[in-house]
């Protein structure tokens, strides 16, 4: 029988990147969309004939029950939250009631429809904030430093609460940072390829960044979508860090991918002190051995190979729209 996956929040990096893997796996995939007049598809755009789309919103509890009856998905993953941290101190309410509460109503959907739904939630290393240990693994305490942070801790003890509330196989991954050339040009890693590309072609001069000694553990997401699925194929759900282990600081990034495109970072960065956060996390780093262990998952992406192909990626977009803006 084919396996039925609904995955919210299909049109952003993650919910892109498992739609196309679960797709080469023979999956039915249903995608779930909020009702907008300018819904952003272009991620999922190559895989349109190959995926359902459905409108719900995780703020509206019935429309969730609904897609859900409709679909009989055998899992879900939860990918949909407003997940950009800056932005989180700006709407923390509307980031609560998404990042927090949305993760409530996925589950209680569940719960009222089908149990036997396996369930994925995108919990975050945002979660352990002013870390109390390095590196940190599934049982380092949670000190979230922001809106997002803490709205992401409450979505992440929702779902163990109704895995041992309702015995619900639901899992949550502990992702670390994860791009690749799909990651929204408002995060720090794209923010970055994307400028080196356009400082190369001639368009732009200037990049302006906040706290450039941040420290990350940076992955590929095909690599940590791949974590997620296999969390969901073990016997018994669990919780699981995904990361690399190692950490690189916002300047290696830049330094890194300014040097891949022949540039030199320093002629073009600024900081601006304007862009820290009102709280700061300073250093993330995870420990996935547990992944390791159970899940046989591993990285195979490196860190400078994830940035070299983000650059190649922006050069090639950038030269594409410079020429058709020419002619």
């Amino acid at each position: 029988m084919t396996r039925k996956v609904l995955i919210t929040g299909v049109t952003g990096q993650d919910g892109a990147c498992l739609a196309q893997f679960l797709l080469e796996k023979g999956y039915e995939v249903h995608g779930m969309v909020r009702h907008s007049s300018s819904a952003n598809l272009e991620r999922i755009e190559g895989l349109r004939d190959r995926i359902e789309l459905h409108q719900a919103d995780l703020l509206d509890q019935l429309s969730i029950i609904t897609i859900i009856q409709q679909i009989r998905p055998h899992e879900v993953y939860n990918f949909a939250a407003q997940s950009f941290v800056p932005t989180s101190w700006s709407q923390p309410l509307l980031t609560g009631e998404f990042t927090a509460l949305g993760v409530t109503r996925m589950l209680e959907a569940i719960r009222l429809v089908d149990p036997s739904i396996r369930f994925y939630q995108a919990s975050s290393s945002e979660m352990f904030g002013n870390v109390r240990e390095e590196p940190q693994n599934e049982q380092t305490s949670f000190w979230p430093r922001s809106p997002y942070g803490v709205a992401k801790v409450y979505g992440h003890w929702i779902t163990v609460n109704y895995r041992e509330s309702y015995n619900i196989f639901a899992c949550s991954g502990i992702l670390f940072n994860h791009e690749s050339p799909l990651r929204g040009k408002e995060f720090v890693s794209r923010k970055v390829t994307d400028a080196v590309a356009r400082i190369k072609l001639g368009l732009q001069d200037k990049l302006v960044l906040g706290n450039i000694d941040a420290l990350r553990d940076w992955g590929y997401a095909g690599d940590y979508i791949e974590a997620a699925w296999l969390m969901l194929q073990q016997d018994r759900p669990d919780d699981y860090v995904v990361a690399t282990g190692i950490k690189h600081s916002v300047r290696d990034l830049v330094e890194l991918a300014f040097g891949h495109a022949g540039l030199d970072w320093r002629d073009h960065v600024e900081s601006d002190q304007s862009l820290f956060r009102p709280a700061e996390v300073n250093t993330l780093c995870g420990d996935a051995s547990k992944a390791r262990r159970v899940l046989g998952w591993a990285p195979r992406v490196s860190f400078a190979e994830l940035i070299r192909m983000m650059v190649d990626a922006d050069l090639e977009r950038v030269r594409r729209e410079k020429a058709v803006s020419a002619s």
